[in-house]
């Protein structure tokens, strides 16, 4: 296979410059070039690429699609490249690296805070962002994100290095009126005819993980709601809308409607979610080790406490790693 040549950084950079300030001219006066040799760099990218980047009918410059589709990665290219210099400086000295996590919600809410405050002192600084765990998978691929805490192992990928943090059985969660009690798939399978279902978005990992379950064990249950945040789901549970399929630390992000809601175990369910500290492979690899110490210590602190708080059931159905867990 015939690899394309990398795009020219000094290219890339005057190409910013144009699309920021819209004309040929200021941007080489801004970068102390003559206006041909920007004319010329712009082709040249426009050439490599294959596409027109900016409407030149128009004045000042229109970027077109392609222009603002290169225009929202370079930015972000241009600032890891000039950060470069400093960051391998600062390695080769021992000095702290910057660092960006992702943390999937679940772990964001309810043991987040803490973790983060343990993980500050081993960073220079320490961008977090939070949401579903695709989108960090994604993140992490693509260089945004350093460290990852997933639902998604990202199995698919080789150069990816993964340890299993945490593992939890499915439970289901009714309103505090509902007397049916849901101990097996038969049960369960009575409550989707009696109540709707609270489902989470189809589109996020966890979400396609339930549905996959409920057409495993044959549940035809209708598309009447759904929504993307897990204590979304459980204050419309206590509400009394309807009944879910969530896990334990879900049900702890919901912990202000958790005791409004009643838990139940199925004994023949055999489905779980698991969390998985990711990293790229051979990169932080000590931070890595570092994170996956400070997250399961904090798991095996708080989470059996917390959740059986809220009820005995739930410190029964969670599988906090061994210290020398390492796989998906």
């Amino acid at each position: 296979m015939q690899l394309q040549k990398p795009v020219d950084s000094q290219n890339l950079l005057v190409f910013v410059a144009v699309a920021e300030e819209r004309n040929m001219s200021n941007a080489a006066r801004k970068l102390g070039l003559t206006q041909p040799a920007v004319s010329l760099s712009v082709r040249q990218m426009e050439e490599q690429l294959g596409v027109v980047l900016f409407n030149r009918e128009r004045r000042p410059l229109d970027l077109t699609p392609a222009g603002i589709a290169l225009l929202n990665r370079a930015v972000s290219l241009l600032n890891e490249m000039s950060r470069l210099p400093a960051l391998v400086i600062e390695a080769s000295r021992g000095i702290k690296p910057d660092l960006r996590m992702g943390l999937v919600d679940s772990f964001a809410s309810t043991l987040g805070p803490e973790f983060i405050k343990r993980m500050l002192p081993h960073s220079s600084t320490l961008s977090v962002r939070t949401g579903l765990s695709p989108y960090h998978g994604e993140a992490l691929v693509g260089r945004e994100l350093d460290l990852v805490i997933s639902s998604e192992p990202l199995v698919d990928f080789d150069n990816i290095s993964r340890k299993r943090l945490f593992s939890e059985k499915l439970i289901v969660i009714t309103p505090r009126t509902s007397s049916q009690a849901v101990r097996s798939i038969a049960e369960l399978k009575t409550l989707a005819n009696a109540l709707p279902l609270v489902r989470y978005n189809r589109s996020s990992h966890f979400g396609a993980q339930i549905e996959r379950f409920l057409r495993r064990i044959n549940a035809r249950v209708p598309v009447k709601l759904e929504t993307d945040r897990a204590d979304t789901v459980t204050a419309m549970v206590a509400s009394g809308i309807g009944w879910a399929v969530t896990t334990p630390l879900c049900l702890l992000q919901g912990s202000e409607y958790a005791r409004r809601v009643r838990v139940h175990v199925l004994g023949d369910s055999h489905s779980d979610r698991s969390l998985y500290l990711l990293g790229r492979l051979n990169e932080y690899d000590q931070l890595m080790n570092h994170s996956f110490h400070v997250a399961r210590d904090l798991m095996l602190d708080s989470l059996p406490k917390r959740l059986g708080a809220i009820d005995a059931l739930l410190s029964g159905v969670i599988d906090i790693a061994p210290e020398s867990d390492n796989g998906a």
